[in-house]
Protein backbone atom coordinates (compact mmCIF):
# COMPACT_ATOMS: atom_id res chain seq x y z
CA UNK A 1 0.00 0.00 0.00
CA UNK A 2 1.41 3.37 -1.05
CA UNK A 3 1.92 5.94 1.68
CA UNK A 4 0.26 9.30 1.21
CA UNK A 5 2.59 12.10 0.24
CA UNK A 6 2.22 15.77 1.09
CA UNK A 7 1.14 16.37 -2.50
CA UNK A 8 -1.64 13.80 -2.07
CA UNK A 9 -2.86 15.50 1.11
CA UNK A 10 -2.74 18.98 -0.40
CA UNK A 11 -4.60 17.76 -3.48
CA UNK A 12 -7.34 16.20 -1.34
CA UNK A 13 -7.64 19.33 0.78
CA UNK A 14 -7.97 21.51 -2.28
CA UNK A 15 -10.88 19.40 -3.51
CA UNK A 16 -12.60 17.88 -0.49
CA UNK A 17 -15.45 15.46 -1.20
CA UNK A 18 -19.05 16.64 -0.95
CA UNK A 19 -19.61 15.04 2.45
CA UNK A 20 -16.79 17.18 3.91
CA UNK A 21 -18.46 20.34 2.65
CA UNK A 22 -21.77 19.20 4.05
CA UNK A 23 -20.28 18.35 7.46
CA UNK A 24 -18.73 21.81 7.67
CA UNK A 25 -21.97 23.40 6.46
CA UNK A 26 -23.92 21.63 9.21
CA UNK A 27 -21.42 22.84 11.80
CA UNK A 28 -21.75 26.41 10.53
CA UNK A 29 -25.54 26.18 10.81
CA UNK A 30 -25.27 24.74 14.33
CA UNK A 31 -23.36 27.78 15.57
CA UNK A 32 -25.08 30.34 13.31
CA UNK A 33 -28.59 28.90 12.95
CA UNK A 34 -30.11 32.12 11.57
CA UNK A 35 -28.49 31.03 8.28
CA UNK A 36 -30.91 28.10 8.10
CA UNK A 37 -33.72 30.34 6.88
CA UNK A 38 -31.47 31.73 4.14
CA UNK A 39 -30.42 28.40 2.63
CA UNK A 40 -30.65 27.98 -1.12
CA UNK A 41 -33.11 25.30 -2.31
CA UNK A 42 -30.34 22.79 -3.10
CA UNK A 43 -29.09 22.99 0.50
CA UNK A 44 -32.52 23.37 2.06
CA UNK A 45 -33.55 19.91 0.85
CA UNK A 46 -30.88 18.01 2.78
CA UNK A 47 -31.01 20.43 5.73
CA UNK A 48 -34.75 19.87 6.24
CA UNK A 49 -34.26 16.11 6.28
CA UNK A 50 -31.31 16.48 8.65
CA UNK A 51 -33.39 18.64 11.00
CA UNK A 52 -36.28 16.20 10.84
CA UNK A 53 -33.97 13.48 12.17
CA UNK A 54 -32.40 15.71 14.83
CA UNK A 55 -35.75 16.94 16.13
CA UNK A 56 -37.29 13.47 16.07
CA UNK A 57 -34.44 12.24 18.28
CA UNK A 58 -34.92 15.01 20.85
CA UNK A 59 -38.69 14.49 20.93
CA UNK A 60 -38.27 10.74 21.33
CA UNK A 61 -35.72 10.99 24.13
CA UNK A 62 -37.08 13.93 26.13
CA UNK A 63 -40.40 15.66 26.91
CA UNK A 64 -40.01 18.20 24.14
CA UNK A 65 -42.50 19.77 21.75
CA UNK A 66 -41.04 21.54 18.70
CA UNK A 67 -43.05 23.86 16.45
CA UNK A 68 -42.84 24.39 12.71
CA UNK A 69 -39.80 25.70 10.84
CA UNK A 70 -37.49 25.40 13.84
CA UNK A 71 -33.76 24.69 13.89
CA UNK A 72 -32.20 22.73 16.75
CA UNK A 73 -28.45 22.13 16.64
CA UNK A 74 -27.64 18.47 17.30
CA UNK A 75 -24.88 19.71 19.64
CA UNK A 76 -27.48 21.40 21.89
CA UNK A 77 -28.08 19.71 25.24
CA UNK A 78 -31.81 19.56 25.95
CA UNK A 79 -33.03 17.86 29.12
CA UNK A 80 -36.77 17.63 29.78
CA UNK A 81 -37.83 14.77 32.00
CA UNK A 82 -41.57 14.22 32.58
CA UNK A 83 -43.03 17.20 34.41
CA UNK A 84 -40.22 19.46 33.19
CA UNK A 85 -41.09 19.96 29.50
CA UNK A 86 -39.38 22.11 26.91
CA UNK A 87 -41.79 23.75 24.46
CA UNK A 88 -40.35 25.48 21.39
CA UNK A 89 -42.55 27.78 19.31
CA UNK A 90 -42.61 28.09 15.53
CA UNK A 91 -39.64 29.59 13.69
CA UNK A 92 -37.37 29.42 16.74
CA UNK A 93 -33.83 28.11 16.88
CA UNK A 94 -31.39 26.76 19.46
CA UNK A 95 -27.69 26.85 18.65
CA UNK A 96 -24.86 24.48 19.49
CA UNK A 97 -23.69 23.96 23.06
CA UNK A 98 -26.79 25.53 24.56
CA UNK A 99 -27.79 23.67 27.73
CA UNK A 100 -31.50 23.83 28.52
CA UNK A 101 -33.17 22.04 31.42
CA UNK A 102 -36.95 22.33 31.57
CA UNK A 103 -39.44 23.53 32.35
CA UNK A 104 -38.75 26.07 29.62
CA UNK A 105 -41.22 27.57 27.14
CA UNK A 106 -40.04 29.49 24.09
CA UNK A 107 -42.49 31.55 22.04
CA UNK A 108 -42.40 32.05 18.28
CA UNK A 109 -39.32 33.39 16.51
CA UNK A 110 -37.06 33.04 19.54
CA UNK A 111 -33.30 32.70 19.07
CA UNK A 112 -31.13 30.95 21.65
CA UNK A 113 -27.52 31.33 20.63
CA UNK A 114 -24.53 29.13 21.34
CA UNK A 115 -23.43 28.32 24.89
CA UNK A 116 -26.59 29.71 26.50
CA UNK A 117 -27.53 27.97 29.75
CA UNK A 118 -31.09 27.84 31.08
CA UNK A 119 -32.48 25.91 34.04
CA UNK A 120 -36.20 26.24 34.69
CA UNK A 121 -36.10 25.13 38.34
CA UNK A 122 -39.62 24.07 39.29
CA UNK A 123 -41.53 27.21 38.21
CA UNK A 124 -40.00 27.49 34.76
CA UNK A 125 -38.55 29.98 32.33
CA UNK A 126 -41.12 31.58 30.03
CA UNK A 127 -39.88 33.46 26.97
CA UNK A 128 -42.35 35.35 24.78
CA UNK A 129 -42.26 35.83 21.00
CA UNK A 130 -39.44 37.48 19.06
CA UNK A 131 -36.85 37.35 21.86
CA UNK A 132 -33.11 37.30 21.15
CA UNK A 133 -30.78 35.62 23.67
CA UNK A 134 -27.15 36.13 22.71
CA UNK A 135 -24.25 33.74 23.32
CA UNK A 136 -23.18 32.70 26.82
CA UNK A 137 -26.26 34.06 28.62
CA UNK A 138 -27.22 32.24 31.82
CA UNK A 139 -30.76 32.06 33.21
CA UNK A 140 -31.40 30.14 36.44
CA UNK A 141 -34.97 29.94 37.73
CA UNK A 142 -33.97 28.61 41.14
CA UNK A 143 -31.69 29.57 44.01
CA UNK A 144 -30.15 28.05 47.14
CA UNK A 145 -30.58 29.21 50.69
CA UNK A 146 -27.53 30.74 52.36
CA UNK A 147 -28.14 30.31 56.09
CA UNK A 148 -24.93 30.07 58.08
CA UNK A 149 -26.03 27.07 60.17
CA UNK A 150 -25.64 24.51 57.40
CA UNK A 151 -23.48 23.72 54.40
CA UNK A 152 -24.38 25.25 51.06
CA UNK A 153 -24.80 21.71 49.71
CA UNK A 154 -27.49 21.10 52.37
CA UNK A 155 -29.44 24.31 51.78
CA UNK A 156 -33.02 24.12 50.53
CA UNK A 157 -33.75 25.47 47.07
CA UNK A 158 -36.58 27.71 45.94
CA UNK A 159 -37.97 28.62 42.54
CA UNK A 160 -40.14 31.57 41.51
CA UNK A 161 -39.53 31.40 37.76
CA UNK A 162 -38.24 33.82 35.12
CA UNK A 163 -40.32 35.71 32.56
CA UNK A 164 -38.91 37.36 29.43
CA UNK A 165 -41.39 39.53 27.52
CA UNK A 166 -41.85 39.98 23.78
CA UNK A 167 -39.09 41.53 21.65
CA UNK A 168 -36.54 41.53 24.48
CA UNK A 169 -32.85 41.38 23.60
CA UNK A 170 -30.34 39.91 26.05
CA UNK A 171 -26.78 40.77 25.00
CA UNK A 172 -23.91 38.29 25.30
CA UNK A 173 -22.93 37.04 28.76
CA UNK A 174 -26.05 38.33 30.50
CA UNK A 175 -27.09 36.63 33.73
CA UNK A 176 -30.70 36.52 34.95
CA UNK A 177 -31.56 35.32 38.45
CA UNK A 178 -34.66 33.57 39.71
CA UNK A 179 -37.80 35.62 40.24
CA UNK A 180 -37.01 38.27 37.60
CA UNK A 181 -39.41 39.56 34.94
CA UNK A 182 -37.97 41.44 31.97
CA UNK A 183 -40.89 43.16 30.32
CA UNK A 184 -41.54 43.61 26.61
CA UNK A 185 -39.08 45.39 24.34
CA UNK A 186 -36.42 45.86 27.00
CA UNK A 187 -32.72 45.51 26.12
CA UNK A 188 -30.04 44.17 28.47
CA UNK A 189 -26.46 45.16 27.68
CA UNK A 190 -23.59 42.70 27.30
CA UNK A 191 -22.20 41.29 30.54
CA UNK A 192 -25.04 42.60 32.71
CA UNK A 193 -26.43 40.78 35.74
CA UNK A 194 -30.19 41.16 36.11
CA UNK A 195 -31.31 40.88 39.73
CA UNK A 196 -34.54 42.92 39.62
CA UNK A 197 -37.51 43.34 37.29
CA UNK A 198 -37.01 45.51 34.21
CA UNK A 199 -39.81 47.72 32.90
CA UNK A 200 -40.96 47.64 29.29
CA UNK A 201 -38.76 49.46 26.73
CA UNK A 202 -35.95 50.12 29.23
CA UNK A 203 -32.29 49.69 28.29
CA UNK A 204 -30.20 48.42 31.19
CA UNK A 205 -26.54 47.57 31.75
CA UNK A 206 -24.12 46.78 34.54
CA UNK A 207 -23.72 44.53 37.56
CA UNK A 208 -26.29 44.79 38.95
CA UNK A 209 -28.15 46.01 35.86
CA UNK A 210 -29.42 49.61 36.03
CA UNK A 211 -31.45 51.69 33.60
CA UNK A 212 -29.31 53.57 31.08
CA UNK A 213 -31.93 54.52 28.52
CA UNK A 214 -35.29 53.87 26.86
CA UNK A 215 -35.90 52.35 23.41
CA UNK A 216 -38.63 54.88 22.74
CA UNK A 217 -35.97 57.60 22.71
CA UNK A 218 -33.96 55.83 19.99
CA UNK A 219 -34.27 56.55 16.28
Amino acid sequence: MRLLTMNDIESNLSKPPLEFYRTQHKLRLSYMPWLYAELKPTHKAWAIEWQREVQAYFQMMETIKIGNNCFIAPEAKLFAEPGRPIIIGDDSYIAADAVIHGPVTLGKNVSINHHVTMDGGTKGIHIANNVRVAAYCQLYAFNHGMAADRLISEQPTRSHGIYIGEDVWLGANVGVVDGVSIHERAVVGMGSQVTKDIEAFKIVAGNPARVTGDRRDKK
